[in-house]
């Protein structure tokens, strides 16, 4: 599988990785519903032995349970074999569960020794701020990922869902070396400010949700939205409810045509699509069971023409 290079870090990424997001399971704010952890570790180590070279995750998958199974996951591996290892820190849990924003430099700093133990790690390979929230402390809680990497606790640092205004004021501080932004057909903002800047700034991207959210997959259907289960998120949100919901589904068969020319599912289309853009270095695919990662994991070498791209740009809302 090929790789690029990421940004101003000294790491070289395939084109896709592992998101561990739906594989935290049930029971916190952002759950895709109850998971099995068996099928979680199996899709880990399949997307690996394919030749996946990352994973990403984050402390609050399943308020911690999603490091835990990636840690479980990699046991198997050797330090050659063994994958990249991205995490995130800032949304910090109560007893109850309840989920909050901090980036205050204590909490930062117990949340990566937090990271470290579930992950079973003496470091990090890429430590990343969630959310920018509250705005009042980025300042605080990038120097505190700065500080961090000069203990050697993480290797590298980089942000998710910034602004271009919020990475140049980290900047100011420390390097921002990546960034994680949403971006797929659906969701296009990034487009007008943050990527232009990340490219600019040599700032390496790897997008999240670029099957929005397992609706460009080509297997969502109105019955199967209908089955969600009460606490899967995705029952609530806009795009998996009409108008909108029919209006995709539409799109769907559009990327089922153009992959059908190449033997590539819709899925793997709409990942390519967001890896045609200059600005990104890879995308982030999930999976929750080994069979889900064989059907996305083509899109790593598979790149649409100009051609393509304007047929599906012809076919988006």
């Amino acid at each position: 599988m090929q790789k690029v290079r990421f940004g101003k870090t000294d790491l070289e990424i395939t084109a896709v990785g592992f998101g561990a997001w739906a594989i935290g399971g049930t029971g916190w704010a952002g759950a895709w519903g109850s998971q099995d952890d068996d099928e979680a570790v199996g899709a880990i180590q399949r997307a690996v032995e394919l030749g996946i070279n990352w994973v990403d995750t984050a402390a609050v998958y399943g308020l911690g349970h999603s490091e835990e199974l990636v840690a479980r996951a990699l046991k198997g591996f050797s330090d050659a074999d063994s994958p990249y290892v991205f995490t995130k820190c800032s949304l910090v849990w109560d007893e109850d569960g309840g989920v909050s924003n901090v980036l205050k430099k204590g909490s930062v700093k117990k949340e990566c020794e937090d990271s470290l133990r579930r992950l079973q790690t003496d470091v990090i390979d890429l430590y990343q701020i969630h959310w920018p929230r509250p705005d009042e402390e980025v300042e605080e809680g990038w120097e505190a990922l700065s500080e961090l990497k000069e203990e050697g606790k993480v290797r590298h640092i980089g942000v998710s869902n910034f602004d271009a205004g919020q990475m140049e004021r980290a900047g100011g501080i420390a390097p921002v070396e990546t960034l994680q932004p949403p971006y797929n057909m659906l969701r296009r903002d990034v487009e007008d400010e943050i990527l232009p800047y990340a490219r600019e700034n040599d700032v390496g991207v790897i997008v999240y949700s670029p099957m929005a959210s397992g609706l460009l997959t080509g297997k969502m259907t109105r019955g199967r939205v209908e089955d969600m289960p009460s606490d899967d998120w995705r029952r609530n949100n806009e795009q998996f409810n009409d108008p909108k919901l029919s209006r995709n589904l539409d799109l769907v068969e559009k990327l089922r045509e153009v992959g059908e020319r190449h033997d590539k599912s819709p899925a793997e289309v709409a990942i390519a699509w967001t890896l045609r853009h200059p600005a990104v270095s890879a995308a982030i695919v999930g999976g929750r069971r080994p069979d889900q990662v064989d059907g996305i994991v083509g899109a790593a070498d598979f790149r649409l023409s100009d051609d393509e791209v304007g047929e599906i740009g012809s076919a988006l809302p």
